[in-house]
């Protein structure tokens, strides 16, 4: 298969930004040639945030963010080439990840049966409004063959960051964190470990109404709430087994509001403490438990640059090293987003995307519709 371009969009758990990645993709390998993080407004994460909760009047609401969403993606593309020297048609295909408003994955409530995930961001308005094709829907095919749709990263950190002879665990700390664990150049696993920066990011905007803890700074001047630690790890997602994602619809303020009342009031700084640590534990238990042996330990997601977090985690997974996917070729910033541009490239060359041995899914399944341009 001959090298091409692709392009990877990314929007998160955090609704900060969309994530570019321009990837070079085919025989040769994969490389990361250029990144371009675009904002996204406050009024638009509002109405994203409010869309991922039940509410009124959802679906004209769904339908009007899905289009307006699918022109910022494309916006985002084209200020991605502009700043690479690239021109529409030198590229194969987009691949979008969209929005997440829902994820029911299979194991949060099997005795419903109904399972399904949901992303916005309109891939026919890409395709139109750049001029390239388009590839997007990337979870709902694992989901349809019996899979959790979740986490996708896994076949990718196989892909980009596996070694003969060496044991590492790739570990995503976004809005939820995942682990991709790797024995040489082959997947053994993968899993959602819990939250990632989601609830740190939504008390500390609570509190101060700041974005993010920056750095780790403030939990760092908190102690660990103990009792508060117990009461959140007994969340029934921290006994499953087998394959396993989750999402905001788990892990989010009116849950952690819902652990605090059964408690004693707690400085907010202890509460900001407790959540890196049950973010730290939540990762270095899955490794543990996982029957594969850790010796490296490598991080991605935003996750990476709190300096807090990462002292919490180093300090759990011991003797395993701990460093970040920098060390390995890719800034951690950008892991997800070179994802997706993969993603597409396996799309479009008729490659499964998915690792059934972490999804839980049927079989391979090659991921996503494609939209031409």
């Amino acid at each position: 298969m001959p090298d091409a371009l692709y392009v990877g969009l990314m929007s998160g758990t955090s609704i900060d930004a969309i994530d570019s990645a321009l990837l070079r993709c085919g025989d040769g390998g994969i490389e990361l040639l250029a990144t371009h993080e675009h904002g996204i407004p406050g009024d638009l994460r509002e109405r994203i945030a409010a869309i991922s909760q039940p509410g009124s009047n959802e679906i004209d609401r769904l339908g009007a963010l899905d289009r307006e969403l699918g022109q910022l993606f494309a916006r985002a593309t084209l200020d991605l080439l502009e700043s690479a020297g690239e021109k529409p048609g030198s590229i194969r295909a987009i691949g979008s990840h969209g929005q997440t408003v829902r994820h029911r994955p299979p194991s949060a409530d099997p005795a419903k049966g109904i399972a399904f995930s949901l992303q916005i961001g309109d891939p026919n308005t890409i395709a139109e409004t750049t001029g390239i094709t388009t590839v997007a829907d990337f979870r709902r095919r694992d989901i349809a063959s019996g899979g959790e749709g979740a986490p996708l990263a896994p076949a990718f950190h196989a892909a980009a960051f596996s070694r003969p002879g060496v044991n590492r665990a790739i570990v995503n700390i976004g809005g939820i964190a995942n682990a991709s664990l790797l024995a040489g150049c082959e997947l053994r696993g993968g899993f959602d470990t819990g939250p990632g920066n989601t609830l740190m990011d939504h008390w500390i905007s609570r509190q101060r109404g700041e974005r993010l803890d920056r750095d780790g700074q403030w939990a760092a001047e908190g102690s660990v709430a103990g009792a508060l630690l117990e009461r959140m790890l007994a969340h029934p997602f921290f006994s499953r087994v087998g394959p396993r994602s989750t999402g905001k619809e788990d892990f989010n303020l009116a849950w952690l509001d819902a652990c605090l009342s059964a408690l004693a009031p707690l400085d907010p700084r202890d509460v900001q403490a407790t959540l890196a640590e049950l973010t730290a534990t939540g990762i270095a238990q899955a490794l543990k438990t996982s029957g594969s042996t850790v010796d490296e330990v490598y991080i991605c997601g935003g996750g990476a640059h709190n300096i807090d977090l990462m002292r919490r985690l180093y300090q759990k997974i011991q003797p395993a090293t701990l460093d970040t996917t920098g060390a390995l070729g890719i800034d951690p910033d950008w892991v997800e987003a070179a994802m997706f541009a993969w993603l597409a490239w396996r799309t479009i060359e008729g490659l499964a995307g998915n690792a059934p041995a972490v999804t839980g899914a049927a079989g391979p399944r090659i991921l996503g519709g494609i939209y031409p341009a």
